[in-house]
């Protein structure tokens, strides 16, 4: 991930600059499905929210403190150093990791049958009814945090005409939002099950609640002020990563350890696909149309997801069961 984040200083067209962007989004994977496995292992129930919280808040710290940063890195050296720069931090993450981590602690989950290796682990995972459903609500709510990530900073500077050095100057707002949502998303359904309430109920709660305040940011499209549009997508930023952070600790409360990371994986592929497509739709809407569609769309997105996560239910081998 990091290797190809600093080989994107290299790009000199958009074809290389599609490779080396498509090398990263490999990398990516391999965090996001190796990180709630750790939190399957180490944490239990009331404690999973507010660990997936945590290491997400931290990448939301990273995004905090990316745009400001970008900006001084690309007008001082060049925006091929804001590559190399961003990039080496995340090699140098390595270390500490490899030094402190140790593995998982010994659990008393028998180990998978020999059934469940090959084709037939993909078929057990591919058979839940759930994981389907997951698969589309990630579908359908990740490309909002596409958009505030990687859109709106753009909205701002071509139709709020904010320069580069402003946007690094006043955008990191959103993502401090994030940082608090993160948080938010895995404490808030933990301390729903410290009281009594049981552990799948618990994260629907809060993900309903989340998927009930992100219509709020099309009333950017209606062309309120600039504090009042960095407040709306703050509150979109705060309310998808309380959603995205209780969808985590909601999947590993579902299935068992020993398939975690294969199924989150697999899940996170929706992740994958609905930014793909999100992508191609935003840029001809904001492109040949305007972009109050696009907020407006982007509005209808998690409410609809929400729905598919009330009929989310805990399988045989689900944790929830144990």
């Amino acid at each position: 991930w990091s290797i190809a984040n600093m080989l994107t200083a290299l790009a000199s067209g958009a074809r290389s600059l599609g490779v080396f962007r498509f090398l990263l989004g490999l990398g990516e994977a391999g965090n996001y499905t190796a990180a709630p496995k750790a939190v399957g292992e180490w944490f239990d129930v009331k404690q999973r929210g507010l660990a997936v919280g945590i290491y997400t808040a931290g990448a939301m710290v990273g995004a905090t403190i990316a745009p400001p940063l970008i900006a001084f890195l690309a007008m001082r050296y060049g925006w091929r150093w804001a590559f190399v720069t961003t990039g080496l931090a995340g090699v140098l993450w390595i270390v500490p990791w490899l030094l402190l981590y140790h593995g998982a602690p010994q659990r008393a989950e028998p180990a998978p049958p020999a059934a469940a290796a090959g084709w037939a682990h993909w078929r057990d995972a591919l058979s839940r009814r759930s994981v389907w459903l997951l698969i589309v609500a990630r579908m359908l709510t990740d490309p909002v945090w596409y958009f505030y990530l990687f859109w709106f900073p753009k909205y701002l500077t071509d139709v709020r005409g904010l320069s580069l050095a402003e946007l690094g100057a006043v955008s990191w707002f959103v993502y401090l939002a994030a940082d608090a949502g993160s948080l938010a998303g895995g404490w808030v359904s933990g301390y729903l099950i410290g009281r009594g309430a049981p552990a799948i109920a618990s994260r629907r709660r809060v993900m309903t609640a989340a998927a009930l305040m992100v219509p709020a940011g099309a009333i950017v499209a209606t062309g309120v002020s600039l504090t009042a549009s960095l407040a709306l997508g703050a509150l979109v930023a705060f309310s998808h990563l309380t959603w995205q952070v209780t969808m985590g600790a909601l999947i590993v409360d579902l299935y068992p350890p020993r398939i975690m990371a294969t199924l989150f994986g697999i899940i996170a592929a929706g992740s994958g696909f609905g930014g793909m497509l999100s992508t191609q739709l935003v840029g001809y809407a904001v492109t040949n149309l305007s972009w109050t569609p696009v907020f407006a769309s982007m509005a209808l997105l998690h409410p609809a997801a929400a729905l598919l996560i009330r009929y989310v239910q805990p399988s045989p081998d689900s944790p929830e069961h144990a």
